[in-house]
């Protein structure tokens, strides 16, 4: 078997092939360039575990990991978070000169009624407790996404509810993953709501949903670059508003699962391509055996490039549902189960590494500041990870290794 150091791959016309920055080892017995708009369904029913192909759609590189798995896309290694991938770092000491992956929790609640400014972090690739990180700008809760909303180096909350009292704000706030320390103001979006849904990519945040002071549901997406501070500009509509959704990101799409729209709740899934400015589109739904009703809110996402996880939520009889549920992030279609929570809960907070997903804290049904996590990429159970000290369903969530970047 030969190892090829490549700079990038390009098909005999030159006009379809990913680049790859960076020097990558990758060791294949076969690729395949499928023809353009036949990128989900390889011609043979024989595909070698190793085999290559670039995915249109998505415009990555994938390669084909087995039956079991599917396609992947390829991994980053970035210098960033210490030239190593997650799994690298589970393997080495923390003299590795990378951070690894951070999961930042800020807000929410320490004791009722109050909220916190407090911001602390744990390492998602080291099960136990949550460390200090610092503080943000407001002591808020129900402000940022379940999903996360980061780059791999600014980690971001978009406005929150800042007391008892319907008081709501439309400030940015972010802080850098490396250095612990307090956030400071990013800019505005363009409305001071709650309970606001965040996810990212690499270079862009949006936010969508959520509730205004006067009680109004604007189906508004906002969106801002996350290199550069300032307010937020329009990225399109939401086809209905839908609150309470559970979101998750690739590199391409945005995905907001279940959710509500008031009064009822659903089971749809919605994506946005978000480096393209546009309205939601449909997905397809979740879809769980084993459950009364497939209509949920208040779960929580989480991703890494290729596998979105539904985690926990309530249905529609306000039950805690206990299921973890997958997609495939850049194949349409139905959600298929994956396990049980380790505990019973909704309106948790969390994020990912490439390999794990972690959520903290949330109502179950009082509040709790467990955490659990799963391995993406296996079916199973989710398991204990150690405990933070905000609790309930209000504190803002989000980590420089989701499935975004």
């Amino acid at each position: 078997m030969s190892k090829i150091n490549v700079r990038s791959f390009s098909n005999e016309n030159e006009d379809g092939a990913p680049d790859i920055v960076g020097i990558t080892t990758f060791s294949a017995t076969s690729y395949f360039v499928p023809t353009r708009g036949n990128t989900v369904e390889r011609p043979s029913d024989h595909v070698e575990v190793g085999s290559l192909r670039y995915n249109y759609d998505t415009k990555n590189l994938e390669y084909y990991r087995g039956k079991t798995i599917g396609w992947s896309q390829f991994e980053l290694i970035d210098p960033e978070l210490g030239g190593r991938t997650e799994s690298a770092y589970s393997a080495t000491s923390s003299n590795d000169g990378g951070l690894g992956t951070r999961l930042l929790l800020a807000g929410g609640r320490i004791s009722a009624p109050a909220f916190t400014d407090t911001i602390e972090y744990l390492t998602i690739s080291t099960l136990g407790n949550t460390d200090d990180f610092g503080n943000l700008t407001q002591s808020h809760g129900n402000g940022s996404s379940q999903a996360g909303c980061a780059s791999r180096t600014r980690g971001m909350w978009l406005s929150g509810q800042l007391g008892t009292s319907p008081s709501y704000s439309n400030v940015i706030q972010f802080v850098t993953f490396a250095s612990i320390g307090n956030a400071s103001d990013f800019g505005d979006i363009n409305s001071a709501r709650a309970s606001t849904g965040n996810l990212s990519s690499q270079t862009r945040a949006i936010a969508f949903a959520g509730t205004l002071s006067d009680g109004s549901k604007p189906t508004q997406i906002d969106a801002v670059t996350i290199a550069s501070t300032g307010n937020a500009f329009d990225f399109g509509d939401m086809s209905t508003w839908t609150g309470n959704t559970a979101n998750l990101a690739s590199s391409t799409r945005g995905i907001m699962a279940g959710g509500t729209v008031a009064p009822t709740r659903v089971n749809t899934i919605q994506f946005v391509t978000i480096n393209s400015m546009g309205n939601t589109v449909d997905f397809g739904d979740l879809n769980v055996t084993g459950l009364a009703s497939n209509l949920m809110y208040n779960g929580t996402g989480y991703s890494n490039s290729t596998r979105g996880i539904i985690h926990g939520g309530r249905d529609v009889n306000n039950n805690h549902m206990g299921k973890i549920q997958y997609i495939t992030i850049a194949t349409k279609g139905n959600s298929s189960e994956f396990g049980d929570t380790a505990v019973s809960a909704s309106q948790q907070m969390g994020g990912s590494s490439p390999t794990r997903g972690v959520v903290a804290a949330g109502a179950s049904p009082s509040a709790t500041n467990a955490m659990e996590f799963v391995n993406i990429m296996s079916l199973g159970n989710a398991s204990d990870f150690g405990d933070c000290t905000a609790r309930d369903e209000t504190l803002g969530g989000c980590s420089n290794g989701h499935g975004g970047l």
